[in-house]
């Protein structure tokens, strides 16, 4: 139902403040195939911004250039100012990452892993902190190949705090996760960007951008073809309303043609489909109580970041096989 123009932009930050992550033209190529190609987006300090796409669309090559793991081929990226491809060192004090295939040592225990991972860092944050906000207290003794999916979930985000970053990237961190824990691990997220932290979040879950995610940067093959707030993605170019109903009896079509605020009409099962302005429910249902009809069911229906993302990429998100 929505008709979305597959034209990027740079979101800009807050007036008068500096982005805390700029990504500038960036690009990379692994032989014959292009990875990334002229990506560019800004995160402003306190934001969520999420990073959509399928798998294979560029995602983690993006964020792993942002992080200095990968060198890039061209464009520019900057972490509060500093260049993580030419002078990283910086930038590891700013920055946590949890990388999607992050695996750590079967009988390494909670507590011993976030001890290690502190000792790395010249000013990192408590451990036990870390171990109660995120509810690890009674697993600090626990050797993580006995933990949980989503235990060593909240493990892999302790691990990316320990260094009291100021951005954390986080990358397909609910992947394989049951819906509980998933939401438990939302939950984390929030909680972690109210500590002051600011995130990327890598995901093609579009429930989860749609609760997390202050913006949107969608990739496909290498490129952003779109960014913004996940609702002005969803809406797009559709400024109407559309609503199902369900009557008691046939409708004669012509009742409804003739309302000028309705643009569409099509019969979805048992229910009627309406599109139209933004008077379009009331002036139906006047419509038919003139005539004696009430509807027994009435369900707007409000476009999602899915449809959105179905609209631009041409298909729906990918399920990761891992």
């Amino acid at each position: 139902m929505n008709t979305i123009t597959r034209m990027p932009t740079v979101a800009s930050s807050s007036p008068g403040t500096a982005p805390v992550v700029q990504v500038v033209g960036l690009r990379k190529t692994y032989g014959s195939k292009v990875a990334v190609d002229d990506v560019s987006f800004e995160v402003a300090r306190g934001e969520i911004v999420g990073i959509l796409g399928q798998n294979g669309a560029g995602k983690t090559t993006t964020v792993e250039a942002l992080a200095g793991l990968r060198t890039a081929d061209g464009g520019t990226v900057r972490v509060l100012g500093h260049d993580p491809q030419r002078d990283p060192a910086p930038v590891r004090e700013l920055l946590g990452v949890q990388l999607q295939e992050s695996r750590l040592p079967a009988k390494l225990r909670v507590a011993e892993a976030l001890r290690l991972y502190a000792s790395f860092y010249a000013d990192p944050r408590d451990p036990e902190e870390l171990l109660t906000l995120l509810g690890l207290q009674d697993k600090r003794d626990t050797p993580y190949q006995k933990l949980s999916g989503g235990q060593k979930q909240r493990l892999s985000i302790a691990l990316a705090l320990v260094g009291n970053p100021q951005v954390a990237i986080l990358d397909e961190l609910t992947t394989g996760l049951d819906p509980q824990a998933r939401r438990e691990t939302w939950d984390l997220i929030e909680a972690v960007r109210d500590s002051g932290v600011t995130i990327v979040l890598v995901t093609h879950f579009m429930d989860e951008a749609e609760r997390l995610c202050d913006r949107v940067v969608i990739i496909d093959d290498g490129r952003v073809i779109a960014q913004g707030t996940p609702g002005d993605l969803a809406r797009g170019d559709h400024a109407g309303v559309t609503f199902r109903m369900r009557l008691p009896q046939p409708l004669d079509a012509a009742l409804l043609v003739g309302i000028d605020s309705v643009t569409s009409m099509r019969e979805v099962g048992r229910d009627l489909e309406v599109t139209g302005g933004a008077t379009v429910l009331p002036d139906v249902i006047i419509a038919l109580h003139s005539c004696g009809l009430v509807p027994e069911e009435v369900q707007t229906i409000s476009p999602s970041l899915e449809d959105a993302f179905v609209a631009l990429v041409g298909r729906p998100p990918q399920e990761d096989p891992s």
